[in-house]
């Protein structure tokens, strides 16, 4: 979990990482991604994990899913995406 944590701070472009939020009350309230880093965090997240952790695609995206809910930064664009997949 520590890695996929640090690999979303790269991916949404914060210079932290997880030994940097440990400890910290709402830290998950001061950063952000876009649902475009959000999507590419799951991609590469399932791949890890079926690569770390032999496990099979499904089980990978659920477990993705899974760490998004509890430990996903906020998409700052989510009221705009959501717009645009309803035009």
């Amino acid at each position: 979990m520590i890695d996929i944590v640090n690999k979303m701070f790269e991916i949404a472009g914060h210079d932290v990482n997880y030994d940097d939020i440990v400890g910290v009350d709402k830290w998950y309230q001061k950063y952000t991604m876009t649902v475009a880093q959000g999507e590419q965090l799951e991609e590469w997240g399932k791949k890890y994990l079926m690569r770390e952790l032999k496990l099979r695609a499904a089980y990978a995206e659920k477990e993705m899913m899974w760490f998004s809910v509890t430990w996903g930064l906020k998409y700052s664009d989510f009221d705009e995406h959501i717009k645009s997949k309803l035009k």
